[in-house]
């Protein structure tokens, strides 16, 4: 006899066999894993938002820093400049260099100090400087006073050689437009003939050319000859009249001239004038 007719015979029903929940359980699983997923992946970002805002304000700082820096380290590279006159050119170069500058001799002048010493400097003490900027320094050719020769109208080469002869050299050379004196010969010096030097340089203003101041010959013919006159006057133009008979012209009148109108006219040519008597 088979169990399920025992069951029936005693009247009791025939149970059926319980099914187990467990297989729901993966399917919660499932459906929890992506918001798992999604509050991990938000958090992740929101850590990186941490950290790229850490290093922007890390960055910022460091910026700003940098700039500070060079700031005060170019501020810092300012120095004063020192007083050096009446040092030797050794001791001003020893202290220009212990601040950073450069020492650079611009001219050499006779004076009172001794020789090889700063007379002038530039810029004047106490000057704010950039390191490695130069100082501009006069230096001392001692106490010796030459004797300047007399040079004025003599030529400009022969001037040269007697400078040299004396220990000295031409300064400043200047020109002169002048027809009192031989071009290229020397009108004025400074210093004087006799004088003493302060320094090897002598200026020298030399004796040019004058050139001729030429115009175009105006039109006079049909003028009057007063009028003619004036207009050459104005210009400081000589002139001079030829009186011809000719009845066919008013009396007085520029019948022709010469040179012609249009042509090149000099300062001190004459223009004639052929007038009707």
């Amino acid at each position: 006899m088979n169990p399920s007719d025992e069951h029936e015979l005693n009247g009791e029903p025939e149970q059926e066999p319980a099914f187990s929940e467990q297989p729901a359980e993966p399917l919660e699983q499932e459906s929890a894993a992506p918001a798992v997923a999604r509050k991990t992946l938000s958090m992740r970002l929101r850590h990186l938002s941490r950290v790229a805002l850490l290093l922007f304000i890390l960055a910022s700082a460091a910026f700003l820093s940098a700039i500070t820096t060079m700031r005060i380290a170019i501020q810092g590279r300012e120095v004063s400049m020192p007083n050096l006159t009446g040092k030797t050119v050794a001791q001003a170069s020893q202290m220009l260099n212990s601040q950073g500058l450069v020492l650079h001799v611009a001219d050499q002048v006779y004076s009172e100090f001794p020789l090889n010493t700063v007379v002038r400097q530039t810029p004047p003490p106490g000057m704010l400087m950039k390191v490695s900027q130069q100082a501009h320094v006069v230096l001392s050719l001692g106490q010796r006073q030459l004797s300047i020769p007399a040079l004025q109208g003599k030529s400009l080469r022969v001037a040269r050689i007697e400078l040299l002869r004396a220990g000295l050299q031409a300064g400043e050379l200047s020109g002169l437009a002048t027809a009192e004196a031989v071009p290229e010969t020397i009108l004025v010096q400074n210093p004087r003939p006799g004088e003493g030097a302060a320094t090897p340089r002598v200026n020298l203003l030399i004796a040019q050319p004058v050139h001729e101041a030429a115009y175009v010959t105006p039109l006079l013919a049909g003028l009057s000859e007063a009028e003619a006159g004036r207009r050459l006057d104005q210009v400081a133009v000589r002139h001079k009249s030829n009186y011809v008979n000719a009845a066919q012209w008013p009396h007085g009148a520029v019948i022709d001239q010469t040179p012609a109108a249009g042509s090149r006219l000099g300062a001190l040519q004459i223009v004639e004038l052929v007038v009707a008597n």
